[in-house]
């Protein structure tokens, strides 16, 4: 008798999350759901023969894992191109017709949340991979288990896969928030940050206290399920229990599109959940398999981005911080607002100029956004606002941080401070160093850094070479245990080999970034080589000026730097330059080329590279000078500017056929 109704039990437990979690139609109380959840946990321990995976019971957690199992996607998870206008929504309709006649557009609001792939087989769930690099990402399935929305059991015997966004709501954020104020922890910056950390919990009790949420859109292979259209594909999940978003719908024409988009906007601060965008795309799957995708993008679909919300603050204060070349940054302490999700309290103010041409005042109301959706920016000053109560900053003289006295630079915007010992240097140095687009040593992030420097273990860049001597010191430091420490050592021991343009950028020579420093490292062959470079033989290279030059030389000259360089080198660190094999025939050869606007294809960083490898020079500014203009879409002045020197203009698709001509000649 017990066991029949410990499968009863499950079978209801499924229905009535469903009527909440899903269809917002509860039958019963959340005190009655939580009497029936105790009683099934009950049963379940009294029976563990009866053990099931996908029970109710999962929703609250238990597993702590080690670490996430990295797994390969069966099919690529592509991100989206993105529009910004209505020119932009046009251009991407003129070029579906260039392949399809007929044709209609399904448009939903793009979620902003952490990208999901899952997986069923048997009806029963087996599988969550987050997106990762679209390639590979990690199976939170443990996590993925405790989203009370989505269903662990569907009514469907076939394997499926499908795709959609796992999310933290507005007044779940909120909540979450407070608690962690309450408790002097670190606040998330938004929900889409408290839904990652979430997901990415290794103790999923903890993910299960954050009632982590999820909508889904997309069904991988529909062909096979029988799905001929993206409307279709969204029938479908919703009948088998998976929550869909409401909003979509169908239309014939790009203009109607945009209308509805608009109609959309207005309605964004109405919702519990986060969207930073519409969706747009070709409805019938046929002509989406016509179109195809680009490296990067499905051809059929693009995301419309919201314009920047602008809010009203008031600057309670201003303050400034110091880069790792020393350089002050200004920045305004705001009362908190909420802006496209996400709580601002923080503005860059960028140097002492701006805050003098904006007039910017302590206790001044503002207007403040994000720039590009991410940075917060103070726009401008509410002048009519001003009660006197307001005060004018002064910048000044010394560092907070060393108290060195701080120096403007002729002909520089920013003030410096010149103190190399600084501590707020090092740590960005550090910072820096470790980077990414520099030696890409990971785990050893600024927070990480910051902690090690605070207890006299990291105090240079050469300290971080040595770090595998001081295990002992690490690891009785709350946080740090045997398997980071260990990832962390072997990440170290590898970056020694990056090639020589990852150690100049790390290096962090001002005005010499990751560009800059792919540049030199095809002009020498080491860091000695480049030590010894003179300004004159500096300022024939392509793209790097005089004062960059100079910058070069003047770093070298240091003798703490050759000091810092020669221990890095006794410490096994010595990366040699990577040449690149540069063609000295075919179209490009020898020309003079300037890229501008967006593309399907590549970003500006691959064209850009694959025109040197082709023996162009690059540059960023059209003149007399320049041979051809490679553009994109929004090419802007650059492209005006081409037409009106008769300077040859090439297209994308010129572009890709011209390379194609040319490797398939040779």
């Amino acid at each position: 008798m017990s066991k029949s109704r410990l499968i009863k039990l499950r079978k209801e437990l499924e229905r009535h999350g469903h009527l909440y979690y899903v269809l917002d139609q509860p039958e019963i109380s959340d005190f009655e759901y939580d009497k029936l959840l105790q009683e099934l946990i009950d049963l379940e321990d009294k029976f563990p023969d009866m053990a099931d995976p996908n029970s109710p019971t999962q929703k609250v957690g238990g597993i702590v894992l080690d670490e996430f199992k990295r797994v390969k996607h069966e099919s690529e998870m592509y991100s989206l191109n993105n529009a910004f206008s209505f020119e932009d929504l046009k251009a991407f309709d003129q070029r579906i017709k260039r392949s399809l006649t007929n044709y209609q557009y399904e448009v939903e609001y793009k979620i902003d949340g952490l990208a999901m792939s899952l997986l069923y087989e048997d009806g029963q769930f087996v599988q969550a991979v987050t997106r990762g690099d679209g390639v590979f990402g990690e199976d939170v399935s443990n996590n993925i288990k405790t989203v009370k929305s989505l269903p662990l059991k569907i009514d469907y015997p076939h394997k499926l896969e499908l795709r959609g966004e796992v999310i933290i709501n507005k007044d779940d954020f909120e909540k979450i928030n407070k608690l962690r104020a309450a408790n002097e922890e670190v606040l998330f910056a938004n929900a889409r940050n408290a839904a990652a950390g979430s997901v990415r919990q290794l103790d999923s009790k903890i993910a299960a206290k954050r009632n982590l949420d999820g909508f889904f859109y997309t069904v991988v292979d529909p062909e096979i399920h029988g799905i001929s259209s993206q409307q279709e594909a969204l029938g479908f999940l919703k009948k088998l229990g998976f929550k869909v978003e409401s909003h979509g719908k169908i239309f014939d024409d790009i203009e109607d599109v945009y209308k509805y988009i608009e109609e959309l906007e207005l309605k964004r601060s109405q919702l519990n959940y986060d969207i930073d965008g519409v969706v747009i795309k070709v409805n019938d799957l046929a002509a989406q398999n016509i179109l195809g995708f680009t490296s990067k993008f499905p051809r059929w679909a693009i995301a419309y981005k919201f314009a920047a919300q602008e809010v009203t603050s008031v600057i309670e204060d201003i303050f400034i911080t110091v880069g790792r070349t020393g350089k002050i940054t200004p920045n305004a302490k705001l009362t908190p607002v909420l802006i496209d999700g996400s709580t601002v309290s923080f503005a860059q103010l960028h140097n002492e100029d701006m805050i003098k041409e904006k007039d910017i005042r302590i206790n001044d109301h503002v207007i403040v956004r994000k720039a590009g959706d991410i940075i917060p920016e103070v726009v401008k000053v509410l002048f009519d606002k001003r009660d006197g109560s307001q005060k004018s900053y002064v910048f000044p003289n010394n560092c907070p941080v060393c108290d060195q006295e701080i120096v403007r630079l002729e002909n520089e915007a920013h003030h410096f401070c010149i103190n190399v010992d600084c501590p707020a240097r090092l740590i960005e140095t550090m910072a820096h160093f470790a980077s990414r687009d520099a030696m890409d040593i990971k785990g050893l992030g600024e927070q990480t850094i910051k902690t090690l420097y605070n207890e006299n273990i990291l105090s240079s860049l050469e300290d971080i070479y040595r770090l595998k001597t001081k295990e002992a010191q690490v690891l009785s430091l709350q946080g740090f245990k045997e398997k980071s420490f260990s990832n962390l050592i072997m990440a170290i021991e590898a970056s020694k080999d990056n090639d020589l343009s990852k150690f100049i950028n790390g290096l962090g020579i001002r005005l010499v970034g990751s560009r800059a420093s792919q540049i030199l490292s095809e002009h020498y062959d080491n860091i000695d080589a480049l030590s010894f470079a003179k300004v004159e033989e500096l300022q024939l290279i392509s793209d790097i000026g005089s004062i960059t030059a100079q910058s070069i030389v003047d770093f070298f000259k240091n003798p703490k730097n050759i000091e810092m360089i020669n221990n890095l080198k006794d410490l096994g660190v010595n990366p040699q330059a990577v040449k690149t094999e540069v063609l000295e025939e075919g179209y490009f050869a020898n020309k003079t080329v300037v890229v501008t606007g967006s593309f399907e294809n590549y970003d500006r960083k691959a064209l850009t590279s694959k025109l040197e490898t082709f023996g162009a020079k690059v540059t960023g500014s059209v003149s007399g000078k320049t041979d051809i203009v490679v553009y994109g879409e929004n090419a802007g002045s650059k492209y005006t500017k081409a037409i009106k020197l008769n300077v040859e203009v090439m297209n994308e698709e010129e572009f890709i056929k011209e390379v194609e001509n040319y490797e398939k000649n040779n």
